[in-house]
């Protein structure tokens, strides 16, 4: 994902300052007025309506109006992305976005929205490190005793993703392409019949996020070769990166993001970056991230341009990477 050294924009939250206050602009003096919407384009319980729901209390505490979290579904995640690209740039509806709507649907779908031209960042929340993992069975304990028994194995292994066009799948794509190594793609429509499958012994391998991961191995059931991080992670500290491994530069994450209608007045995204990352920052919800396999985001996310960097290298790794799979846009 590239390492950028981008200075942290966060900090308190200038409302609550009131040695600040003559100086502020009448539209950050009077934001905000009513509820702040924070869209999920997805159903309630996924990686993305946990961390809104985590941020919310935190960001209402802040801004002194309800933040209330928002599921709209559809069109796998298009519809909530849709809704917010196209309302009004007052902040008073962010959308929670993360790799389906900002990055993958981009290049896989004909969408009615531009991922970078109609949304301004406001910033990261965090990221979730995918994996690759074995079952049991598989007499391989490194990433590199995996490639060599894949191109000894006549076939291939077979290694599940979360679908077509997923970003699992992709992820797969790559980590092929990269060790030369025969990975047959099996597609799953739900984490509940990859696991199963993976524990079974149908499939040899699959690349899932690390929480996902962490449920699979307990009670030694699969085993995590290596996750493809910049640093390992700290649920799982005992596991190599694809880095350490041999696989330069080899990341790949879920993320979660805030981003806005372009168009958002500065002032107005400067208060609710303030307020989202002063409640990222709270002790419980950086233990709760944590404990889900995934890391709060770093300073170099925490910025309207170093999330905005991070959105666009994801276009462009989404795009090499369908090449890849043979996959093109709807």
């Amino acid at each position: 994902m590239g390492t950028r050294r981008l200075l942290l924009a966060g900090g308190a939250v200038v409302l609550a300052c009131p040695a600040l206050s003559p100086a502020l602009s009448p539209a950050l003096a009077s934001f905000p007025e009513r509820p702040v919407r924070l869209v999920v384009p997805y159903a309630a319980g996924g990686n993305a309506d946990v961390v809104a729901r985590l941020l919310a209390p935190g960001m209402q505490q802040r801004l002194g109006q309800p933040v209330v979290v928002e599921n709209r579904v559809g069109g796998g995640g298009t519809l909530g992305a849709d809704l917010v690209a196209h309302g009004r740039a007052d902040g008073y509806s962010l959308l929670v976005g993360s790799n389906g709507p900002l990055s993958v649907n981009p290049v896989l779908q004909s969408l009615p929205y531009d991922a970078l031209r109609d949304f301004t960042p406001v910033a990261m929340a965090s990221r979730v490190p995918l994996t690759l993992t074995v079952g049991r069975a598989v007499p391989a304990t490194t990433l590199a005793e995996f490639v060599a028994l894949a191109k000894a194995r006549p076939g291939g292994l077979n290694v599940g993703s979360t679908g077509v066009g997923s970003g699992t799948h992709l992820t797969l794509a790559r980590l092929a392409h990269a060790t030369g190594a025969p990975l047959v793609h099996v597609p799953f429509r739900g984490g509940g019949a990859l696991g199963a499958d993976l524990i079974g012994g149908t499939v040899d391998g699959v690349v899932v996020e690390l929480n996902t991961a962490l449920g699979l191995a307990q009670g030694g059931q699969a085993r995590i070769l290596a996750v493809a991080a910049g640093r390992r992670a700290v649920a799982a500290p005992e596991v190599p990166t694809m880095i350490e491994a041999g696989l330069p530069g080899f990341t790949a994450a879920s993320f979660v993001g805030l981003v806005a209608p372009a168009g958002t007045p500065a002032e107005v995204l400067a208060a609710l970056r303030a307020a989202m990352l002063g409640a990222l920052d709270s002790a419980e919800v950086r233990a709760r991230i944590v404990e889900g396999g995934g890391e709060p985001s770093g300073a170099e996310d925490r910025t309207a341009a170093g999330f905005g960097a991070f959105l666009r290298d994801e276009l462009a790794r989404t795009r090499e990477a369908a090449a890849l799979a043979g996959l093109s846009a709807g």
